[in-house]
Order: structure tokens, then sequence, then C-alpha cells
């Protein structure tokens, strides 16, 4: 039998980071991640999606991100059920992450482009034609010098 879930969705709050009676670190957040395909109005739906991490991973998302980061889920789907104050069944089903990856760099929302979800700077040597002395030059394809990128609200999955 298989169950394997990988997603790739922004996170749609901060991680929640508690310890359990055994002491063991949980984080659990919501990813929201978008259809593959839009409604008869045009507009595409999102999918919000319980996400729950243990140990060093729930250590690690609980300092490296937050409402709006881009990650990637690998992990197991899991189903409880549970009776509310009032008496009735419910059933919860969510995703058990095994492994969480960060897809956009450190900082990205804080003027920190030139650093890899590690910290560190990329750099690159490239030499030069004339001199044939390398030249270093800072590798960032995302950097855009030409002022903020307007994101309309409507364009957000959360």
């Amino acid at each position: 039998m298989i169950n394997r879930v990988v997603l790739v969705g922004r996170l749609t709050r901060d991680p929640e980071l508690r310890v359990s009676q055994s002491n063991v670190a949980v984080a659990n957040f919501n990813l929201a991640v978008n259809r593959p395909f839009t409604g008869k109005d045009g507009e595409r739906g999102a999918d919000f999606i319980n996400i729950i991490c243990f140990r060093k991973i729930a250590e690690n998302v609980n300092q490296y991100v937050k409402k709006g980061s881009l990650v990637g889920i690998d992990g197991r789907i899991q189903t409880r059920n549970y009776e509310n104050k009032e008496g009735q069944r419910v059933y919860v089903t969510e995703v058990i992450a095994e492994s969480v990856q960060f897809l956009e760099p450190k900082g990205s929302g804080n003027n920190q482009q030139d650093k890899n979800a590690y910290g560190h700077s990329r750099m690159q040597q490239q030499p030069n034609q004339t001199t044939g002395q390398a030249k270093v030059y800072e590798e960032n394809p995302f950097k855009d010098n030409s002022g903020p990128v307007n994101v309309n609200d409507d364009d957000l999955p959360f």
C-alpha cells in the first residue's frame, strides 16, 4: 500500500509550535495549494490543507517560515476522529510532513535577496575575457532593481 503526498503551496498563517507531553516539538499550519483548473467564474480555486510536523522539522518550520512563505511538503495523509462537546463525531484529515523544503530565500521579503535559504550568499566566478582574471558576480536571477512588485490581494490563494 502507498500513502504519499507531495504539495507545494503557501502558508496561510504563521506556524504554531508547541511541545507534547513527551517533550516532542509539534508544529501545525495550513497550506494553500492552487487547483489546476478555473471555476465557472474563471477564478482559480485553492485547497487549504492542514499540515503537522514533528521534532527538528517542526522547530525549523517555526524558525524559518511565516505566513505567505512558499514551501514544498513531502509526507503522508492521516485521518483521525474524535467526539466534540456536542457529542458529534468529527473526522479530521491532515498531512503529516516528513520533509519540508523552503522554496524561497530566507528573508526574501526583507530585502535580503542575495541570500539563499541557508543564509549564504551565492556567488559565481567568471573569467574576464581580456585579462583572464576571475571576476565575481552576484548570482541572483530573481533580483529586480526596477522597484516593488504590485500584487493584487485577489491573486493570493490565502
